[in-house]
């Protein structure tokens, strides 16, 4: 598992765009909530040659009365219990502040190493200001700008040296070698109750309050001829409905056990049915290469008749387009009904998500479909696709060379993706399709 870095400070010193820098994307960290800003955000980074996680938290404000700064303050502070090293950001046109003064108290007493950053230091006079920090006593500040970027190398090689280095981490696990399943969904739809019918043992607390499972559990199943390590997460929670402390750090820990897994078990609840937040949980995995297998639980409450199952199948389907090709098991956690045929096929899309195609099979097979139904012609020209290729990666990934890549638009892509699940077994496996210039 990867390090956690936190980046803690009051509101508006520039956490959330120091953070958009560290991940390099612009995303909004906001959320619509009563006009208040108090979404928190996960990514992770890489600096000379060192991944690891980082957590933008919203805002510290001690002694508010706000119900969200509320809230806030306990994520931060849970924020402390989780992380490796802590990133406190403190702004220096408004010099050291009552808040400043009041993050520190917490920062000194807890035992995690904390780098200051002064943030917002554009020219040789607030650089000068910014020694004011040290009265903060938490250590030299690093200078930085957020908005230009100057200084970011220094506060990212900080970090570095705090996290473990290669040697100081403990010893490869034998099974890290194993296939990893991870069980994931929405709380309370049975995800615990599935891991314990598996293992026919109490390997998860099961109770009828959503939220029970706070951490990720690890199990070494060797059964039946199948052998992997099972994770079962904390339900993942719409960001509207995180309101304590334990659920914003559950959420964070199911997002990085998806990222940790290699096939992921979208447990649904029957009785529900595919709700929004189940969407997107499918969509944190597909954007992750994970393989898909979507069980859904609690079948034994649902009335039956003959077409059912092809009907809530048609239901599910239609909701995840353009992702169709994705098993979809009905199971009951209660009755163990079709439990092991849903690990079964999940190992089944593990096998499938490591498939090698060979590049003369794609260019015998594939080459001509699509020479036959080329890209349609762009501004009067035409798209000539001359050659196809299997790219080294852990998840399958296709490059069509061709002339003009650039008028190739989403319809073809979509087209070829189809073209290939006809040809190769990707059941439940996200595939990646690139055009390049040859």
């Amino acid at each position: 598992m990867k390090s956690l870095v936190a980046i803690v400070g009051r509101p508006n010193v520039g956490k959330s765009t120091f953070f958009n820098r560290l991940v390099q994307r612009r995303d909004a960290i906001v959320d619509a909530i009563a006009g208040v800003t108090r979404d928190r955000h996960y990514g992770h980074t890489e600096w000379v040659g060192k991944k690891f996680n980082i957590v933008d938290t919203g805002g510290y404000v001690e002694g508010s009365d706000d119900i969200f700064e509320g809230q806030i303050r306990k994520q931060v502070e849970a924020a402390l219990l989780e992380c490796d090293a802590i990133l406190f950001l403190v702004d220096v046109e408004d010099g050291v502040t009552h808040d400043d003064q009041e993050i520190a108290a917490i920062l000194r007493r807890q035992s995690k190493p904390v780098i200051v950053v002064a943030n917002k230091v554009d020219n040789h006079q607030r650089a000068n200001d910014a020694a004011e920090f040290y009265g903060l006593g938490l250590g030299e500040p690093i200078c930085m700008s957020g908005i230009n970027g100057s200084g970011t190398g220094e506060v990212l090689d900080a970090v570095v040296n705090l996290l473990p280095k290669q040697e100081d981490l403990p010893d490869e696990d034998p099974l890290d070698h194993l296939p990893k399943l991870a069980i994931v969904g929405r709380p309370n739809v049975g995800k615990s109750s599935l891991t314990n019918a598996l293992f026919e043992e109490e390997k998860s607390i099961v109770t009828d309050i959503a939220g029970t499972t706070r951490d990720t559990v690890n199990a070494h199943f060797n059964k039946f001829g199948m052998e992997f390590l099972l994770l079962d997460t904390a339900g993942l929670r719409k960001k509207g409905k995180v309101n304590e402390d334990l659920e914003f750090y559950s959420n964070m820990r199911s997002i990085r056990t998806i990222e940790e897994s290699d096939v992921c078990v979208l447990v649904i609840d029957a009785t529900q049915g595919f709700e929004a937040q189940d969407l997107a949980i499918l969509n944190v995995i597909e954007k992750n290469h994970k393989g898909l297998v979507i069980l859904v639980n609690k079948w034994d409450l649902v009335e039956k008749d003959h077409k059912t199952t092809e009907e809530f199948t048609k239901i599910i389907l239609a909701r995840t387009k353009p992702f169709v090709d994705v098993p979809i098991i009905f199971t009951s956690a209660l009755t163990k009904q079709r439990v092991l045929k849903g690990i079964e096929e999940a190992m089944a899309v593990y096998e499938r998500r490591k498939t090698r195609i060979s590049t003369s099979r794609l260019n015998d097979e594939m080459l001509p479909i699509v020479k036959h139904m080329p890209p349609p012609i762009y501004k009067g020209k035409e798209v000539k696709i001359k050659y196809i290729t299997q790219l080294p990666t852990h998840y399958p990934q296709f490059v069509y060379f061709c002339n003009l890549p650039q008028y190739v638009k989403d319809p073809y892509y979509r087209y070829v993706e189809n073209q290939m699940r006809k040809h190769y077994n990707f059941h439940g496996v996200p595939i990646e399709i690139y055009f390049r210039k040859k």
